[in-house]
């Protein structure tokens, strides 16, 4: 026996843009949390972070949901929630890592390759 359905049009709606809706909802939402922590010196930056924490947001949100096989979280309001949790959890880790590689990166501005490789094989004997 088929399971009823409810076709309203918020019902419909929910069920189509939900996860998609919190997605998007919590991305912007760290990455308004991450630009408070540490404000952007520059436009350039700021555009930077922005769309690094969404891009790690989502990706590591939706790896998360795969693997964990949380899909059938996103059939009720309070799983759409939780997922949404998963995505804002996911954004502040990929901000630090984008901010320290380029900071490192900066750091070594002028050098050539060699020198860089050779730092940090001294770095990693240590």
């Amino acid at each position: 026996m088929a399971e009823p359905v409810s076709t309203t049009g918020a019902t419909v709606f929910f069920k189509v843009y939900g996860v998609w809706i919190a997605a998007v909802l919590c991305a912007a939402l760290i990455a308004l949390v991450v630009m408070l922590i540490r404000m952007p010196k520059s436009p350039h930056e700021w555009a930077v972070g922005l769309i690094c924490t969404v891009v790690s947001s989502f990706t590591g949100g939706s790896f998360l949901i795969v693997y964990f096989g949380l899909h059938a979280w996103a059939a009720d309001i309070f799983g759409v929630v939780a997922l949404g949790g998963l995505f804002f959890a996911c954004g502040l880790p990929g901000w630090a890592i984008v901010r320290w590689t380029t900071t490192f990166i900066a750091q070594r501005d002028g050098k050539t390759i060699i020198e860089v490789v050779r730092e940090l094989k001294e770095e990693w004997k240590k």
